[in-house]
């Protein structure tokens, strides 16, 4: 897959240096996946979510983090959307930013 854009992981994990490692991982997995369906997104990561609009909640750093990415599969191409600590997509989810199904 295609991620668009690792500055916004680089960014976040200077902000909060405990994401790092876990952050890495998930894009080094992501980047040599192939997935074509959310289907094949829950086998390489379960605790993902479809919250609608292409849009997938991954928990990250064993659901200390919320990354929150659209994602094009003919495209194979994912949009990093938001990543926060669980806090601060509570927040976003309670303003209607992120509806949850």
């Amino acid at each position: 897959m295609v991620i668009i854009s690792q500055r916004i992981i680089n960014e976040f994990a200077k902000e909060y240096p405990l994401s790092a490692s876990p952050l890495n991982r998930w894009y080094k997995l992501v980047i040599a996946a192939d997935w074509e369906s959310f289907n094949e997104v829950k086998e390489s990561f379960n605790a993902t979510d479809f919250v609608g609009n292409d849009r997938y909640v991954f928990d990250i750093g064993g659901n200390d983090y919320r990354l929150v990415a659209m994602i094009h599969f003919k495209k194979r191409t994912l949009y990093i959307r938001f990543i926060g600590t669980h806090n601060q997509y509570d927040q976003i989810c309670r303003k209607g930013l992120i509806k949850t199904i």
